[in-house]
């Protein structure tokens, strides 16, 4: 089944034409950077920190801090964070170059290390895009399934925006 907002889906007909939840993933059709302040939020980046395409470019333009991210040295399968105001903002590294394509493995790999600094840090709500699935073209269908996997014994809420 595809992950798409009710509109999409034609299910869960009593629910907002702009919200539905399958499983721990809760969806919203709109702008990630409308989610609430206070929630965390969550992209995939390479290690060379480029931010050069999709909406890792406004994530560099709202956020900044390149060189501070490139000083942590984080290497595919780890997890970059930068504190901003009230929240984190993860920079999960699930490549070297930015021309290269992530795996599975190190998605995987950089989710449960972002699993962990949530954990550590009581992060209790993180919204995202579907990660891993614009640019770099891995399936939905899967990395969906590897969230909830990776966050499945927690009480994160994971927010899914889609535009």
């Amino acid at each position: 089944m595809s992950k798409e907002p009710k509109s999409q889906l034609g299910e869960n007909e009593d629910r907002d034409d702009d919200e539905v939840v399958d499983g721990k993933l809760k969806y919203v059709k709109g702008d990630l950077f409308s989610c609430p302040a206070t929630d965390a939020l969550a992209h995939c980046i390479s290690e060379d920190c480029r931010m050069g395409a999709g909406i890792a470019v406004l994530f560099k333009k709202k956020y900044g801090g390149v060189d501070e991210l490139l000083a942590q040295k984080k290497q595919p399968g780890e997890c970059a964070v930068l504190k901003r105001s009230d929240r984190f903002v993860y920079y999960l590294i699930t490549k070297k170059k930015y021309s290269h394509k992530p795996t599975y493995q190190t998605l995987r790999q950089s989710l449960e290390a972002m699993k962990a600094h949530c954990l550590d840090n009581g992060v209790t709500r993180l919204s995202m895009p579907r990660i891993g699935c614009g640019l770099d073209r891995l399936s939905w269908d899967k990395v969906s399934v590897m969230i909830e996997e990776v966050f499945q014994h927690t009480d994160v809420a994971i927010t899914v925006y889609i535009l």
